[in-house]
């Protein structure tokens, strides 16, 4: 691979311990035989050389997938790494202490964004639960990313990752920054008509580079909606590679030897591949900076 991309905005983080047993029964029934990747932060490290900066982040997945992280293995991943990692906590809305931790994650930690899985942690995004969250979040200028999608976790409500629920949060909270990860397969059209229309949430497209079809039809769609403007390149290391998922884009168009169908510009690849988070998801207040 020779093109470089400037930010990896979809990094996933856990040490060995992290990994239950539950991980691989459920891996099991959908790409039997694989063991969990390695996800410590010198291996992030390594994987990230083709990438200015990496957004990095743990799971707290437990009962859904089989892995439990925390938000001080993304701490100390970013002292390690600062002029790579860029952190972000995790929130799960089940826990009491849920507040506590966010607050201790972005003024302890100094964490500079949230991630969030409803479908995996089983909280819709119109729970009561997570309204402190959204009202703290909005008020200090910090990020939400949400996995919006299906998953191949048996314990995770599939509507809850379904991007339509995002609008309604959008128009609640104008000033709460969020970003919908993978395109919200399959139902990438709903992630990008809510990008399209409500000017604080965003998208990105880890994880869909190893579905050529449905990648390729998914940014069809986004050049015809014309919101490329608002997606950011994504890889969901490790589950899929830097060099995979930039080849993955710069080669869309190859399945379509042959035909007349559209083809997926240059411009939307670049601008895919040098899209700068930074410069849009924190209001007027970049974190590279401070």
């Amino acid at each position: 691979m020779t093109t470089r991309a400037f930010c990896d905005c979809h990094v996933n983080i856990w040490s060995e311990e992290h990994v239950l047993p539950l991980y691989a029964e459920q891996l099991a029934r959908v790409r039997a035989g694989e063991m969990a990747p390695k996800a410590d932060a010198d291996t992030l490290y390594a994987e990230m050389a083709h990438v200015e900066k990496a957004i990095v982040f743990a799971l707290r997945y437990g009962d859904s997938v089989g892995i439990e992280s925390n938000d001080e293995t993304t701490a100390a991943a970013v002292g390690k790494y600062p002029d790579k990692f860029v952190g972000f906590a995790y929130v799960d809305p089940r826990r009491a202490d849920c507040m506590d931790m966010l607050v201790h994650a972005i003024e302890d930690l100094k964490l500079k964004g949230v991630k969030f899985g409803p479908i995996y942690n089983g909280v819709a995004l119109s729970d009561p639960r997570l309204v402190p969250v959204y009202e703290y979040l909005q008020k200090h200028n910090i990020p939400l990313t949400m996995h919006m999608g299906t998953t191949f976790a048996r314990n995770a409500p599939i509507d809850m990752g379904r991007a339509i629920h995002v609008e309604p949060i959008a128009q609640k909270y104008k000033d709460l920054v969020m970003v919908m990860a993978h395109m919200g397969h399959p139902w990438y059209e709903e992630c990008i008509v809510v990008s399209r229309k409500q000017p604080n949430v965003y998208c990105e497209v880890s994880a869909l580079s190893y579905r050529p079809w449905q990648y390729y039809n998914i940014l069809i769609c986004a050049q015809e909606y014309r919101i490329v403007d608002k997606i950011f390149f994504g890889t969901d290391f490790p589950f899929a590679r830097v060099d995979e998922s930039v080849d993955g884009l710069l080669g869309i168009n190859d399945q379509l030897e042959g035909t007349k169908l559209p083809r997926v510009s240059r411009e939307t690849m670049d601008r895919i591949l040098q899209s700068d988070p930074f410069a849009h998801w924190w209001h007027g207040d970049n974190p590279l900076a401070r």
